[in-house]
């Protein structure tokens, strides 16, 4: 009967055993054909029971490898793409590349940046402030009740002259900007003119004292007085809604036109911008995506080849352990030979001591008889 002796120390799915009852039969061969014999053998018993493991770990290692080596060469050229591509690029500013150098700040342009900025601020506010006390003095219920509501309509201004900078800012072509700037510049100083116009028509009534005023007063032909001379009739009204609109465009246009010089003292020395190159971006990322695919492969490729080495490590392990019972069983069957020829010299030793003795003493019994037969 086989007996299979399995031995602890050999980890795997299946535990690696030892036939010994082959390795006995083994024994009584000269050494060499023997350890080649039981190698044989418990290779073959070894593959019997863990060959497909052993032939799938080859086979995903290989096929890893394989994989491995494509990534590895695609990287390679990736890193190649990338070298040869810059990873910032110049910004476009009207359509050209921004590489050219900008002068430095000066304290003039410092200076009329900031006026700039302060009479945009102190237009739009006091354009607000304009309009919001026309609304609140027009004596409509819905501003007497609610002065707020003044405001939020007054609101409008410089929201007007922010989208008149705004349609400044999406021309594209240095001559359409130039006529869009000296248009808004044209409108605007109209509108002061205008309004100084009509400031000069009131300005008369408004400096009068109060016994001028009742001078002016007369009971005939008031409707005609009216008309031009005092604040009731509507030529003043009239006079009063130009100065009004006159004052608002005013305050719009040369509030958008500030922020237009504005943008171009920024524009003039602005630095030069240098903007992150798509290409380059999608490359680095395809990178990435590669050195992360690359690691896994190799991480999987090392887990295939450590199955692969545990097996073969196996292998050996059992092969070596097989050839050192069969030298241990040799060894035994050795000695065991060696006491058996020397218990059988010790026998013949003995009898033949034994026989020399039986033999002198019979030599000297007959030396014996015959001197007594002589006598």
């Amino acid at each position: 009967m086989t007996q299979l002796i399995a031995k602890n120390g050999f980890t795997g799915e299946q535990t690696p055993t030892v036939h010994m009852e082959f390795i006995q039969h083994q024994v009584g061969r000269p050494e060499a054909e023997g350890l080649e014999a039981v190698e044989s053998y418990h290779r073959a018993l070894f593959l019997h029971q863990n060959g497909a493991e052993l032939e799938r770990c080859q086979q995903q290692a290989r096929i890893h490898q394989e994989r491995l080596s494509h990534l590895e060469s695609r990287l390679q050229a990736m890193n190649g793409r990338l070298v040869a591509v810059d990873k910032v690029i110049p910004a476009e500013v009207n359509g050209q590349a921004d590489t050219q150098p900008t002068m430095p700040w000066n304290a003039w342009d410092v200076a009329m940046f900031i006026a700039a900025g302060l009479g945009v601020v102190v237009l739009l506010a006091f354009g607000v402030l304009n309009i919001s006390f026309n609304l609140l003095e027009s004596g409509l219920v819905t501003f007497t009740e609610s002065p707020f509501r003044a405001y939020f309509w007054a609101a409008l201004l410089p929201v007007g002259a922010l989208a008149v900078k705004v349609g400044w800012d999406l021309l594209e072509s240095t001559k359409a900007r130039r006529v869009y700037l000296w248009s808004s510049l044209v409108i605007g100083l109209g509108g002061v003119i205008v309004w100084l116009a009509a400031y000069s028509v009131v300005y008369p009534t408004l400096s009068r004292s109060i016994s001028e005023q009742i001078q002016t007063l007369s009971v005939f032909d008031a409707a005609a007085d009216s008309a031009l001379g005092s604040g009731s009739g509507p030529a003043a009204k009239w006079i009063d809604v130009i100065t009004v609109a006159s004052q608002a465009i005013a305050e719009i246009f040369l509030s958008a036109v500030l922020g237009i010089h504005m943008t171009m003292l920024y524009l003039k020395h602005r630095p030069v911008r240098l903007a992150s190159n798509p290409l380059f971006t999608q490359l680095e990322e395809e990178r990435r995506s590669l050195e992360q695919t690359v690691a896994e492969e190799r991480m999987s490729l090392a887990a295939a080849k450590g199955a692969e080495s545990r097996l073969l490590h196996q292998l050996e392990a059992l092969i070596a352990y097989a050839k050192s019972l069969f030298q241990k069983e040799s060894a035994l069957l050795k000695d065991q030979a060696h006491q058996r020829q020397t218990l059988l010299n010790q026998l013949s030793e003995t009898l033949r001591t034994q026989l020399d003795t039986i033999s002198n003493g019979a030599a000297r019994n007959h030396t014996l008889t015959e001197k007594e037969s002589a006598q």
